[in-house]
């Protein structure tokens, strides 16, 4: 039913088209042509002009035959960082990159898949749902192609996210929402060798504040860590500023705040303990997502895993995804498992077979 050749070659293709967060352009226009050839009126926005990117989110629908709901498809076509002049290497049905840059698996195996689904239904005149397609930018960093989307453009209220490693017939039920918290602590500046005692050290007072804090992992839902701790002076002078960056993580709302609260506490503590001031910010990059194990679109998958013979099985997820954006705008999301494996690293690798997998699970839930 699939034609194997072509995937692999349209994903080799798709992975050489530089596409890092902003840089999604030329990406974004091949989809569009590609769309189009296959005769649909594709819809773009104007995402990018949100945040400095000079791409736009790609849709398109497929009227369908079988009666429901539609069923929205969607993957992300920027990458991170080295995504530029990609160049794959397939050893042993295992596709990789020389180590010099990533491969891009996350995500174009995922359009990659999408595209050549719609291809086969089209060709073989596949009874079908509807179906809508969703190529998003700006999904890693934030997910900021979602969050400026132009959600007029979309129909259904289901989607199907195809942005996780694991095996194909892993579905991700729930996400966390994250909280960043970015701060400064300001003490008095001294020269450390003549009179110290005048000058309140901002490093010293945040770093008895982090020795108060709870970090890492919380509990199973929450974790939280610290990314940055700087602050550069010469050694002869008492430091004035010390700049903090860290991140809360929770698949639960309370917990997610509650864990932000105790850092902004422990920092706000100790700088009027040591007379030093605290400047802070609280920035909800995006919310949890939850979707019961029983639920219909959860049973379809399981279902077609079933029909395909594949292992299925649920997992609660630990990072962001389009999916975290989707539920503010009343759409019910699930994450899939495409086979990625290494993601966001040089090491970064994908086999053949799961390509061929995600292509099958995709075709046959919108065939039935």
């Amino acid at each position: 039913m699939i034609n194997e050749k072509r995937l692999l070659d349209t994903f080799l293709e798709y992975v050489q088209i530089d596409s890092e967060t902003k840089n999604e352009k030329n990406m974004g226009e091949r989809l569009v042509a590609d769309l189009k050839a296959l005769g649909f009126e594709v819809q773009t926005d104007n995402a990018g002009a949100g945040f400095g990117s000079n791409g736009f989110n790609v849709h398109a629908y497929m009227e369908g035959t079988i009666p429901g709901e539609p069923t929205m498809l969607c993957a992300h076509m920027d990458t991170v960082k080295p995504g530029n002049g990609i160049k794959p290497i397939i050893t042993d049905g295992l596709i990789h990159t020389d180590g010099s840059t990533i491969l891009a698996g996350d995500d174009k195996c995922g359009i990659a898949s999408i595209m050549e689904t719609i291809k086969v239904v089209k060709e073989q005149n596949l009874p079908h749902r509807n179906t809508e397609i969703l190529f998003t930018i700006g999904e890693e960093g934030g997910m900021n192609g979602a969050k400026n989307m132009d959600y007029s453009m979309l129909i259904g209220k289901e989607a199907l996210v195809l942005d996780s490693s694991g095996d194909v017939g892993k579905v991700i039920t729930c996400g966390p929402g994250q909280i960043k918290i970015i701060a400064t602590v300001i003490g008095r500046s001294s020269h450390a060798g003549l009179a110290p005692e005048a000058g309140i050290s901002a490093i010293q007072v945040a770093a008895k504040a982090i020795a108060k804090m709870n970090l890492l992992r919380i509990d199973e839902e929450t974790t939280c860590n610290i990314g940055t701790l700087k602050a550069e002076y010469a050694t002869n002078i008492v430091p004035e500023k010390c700049e903090f960056i860290a991140e809360v993580r929770s698949r639960n709302l309370d917990k997610l705040n509650a864990q932000a609260a105790h850092i902004k506490n422990c920092l706000q503590e100790t700088c009027d303990e040591m007379g030093a001031t605290l400047e802070i910010e609280l920035m909800t990059n995006y919310v949890s997502f939850r979707v019961d194990n029983d639920d219909p679109l959860v049973k379809r998958v399981e279902e077609s895993c079933n029909r395909l013979g594949f292992n299925f099985y649920t997992a609660k997820g630990g990072g962001g995804s389009d999916a975290n954006v989707m539920v503010l705008h009343g759409i019910k999301p699930i994450v899939l498992g495409v086979g990625m494996t290494k993601v966001h690293t040089t090491s970064e690798c994908l086999k053949v077979e799961d390509l061929k997998k995600t292509t099958e699970l995709l075709i046959d839930m919108i065939t039935h």
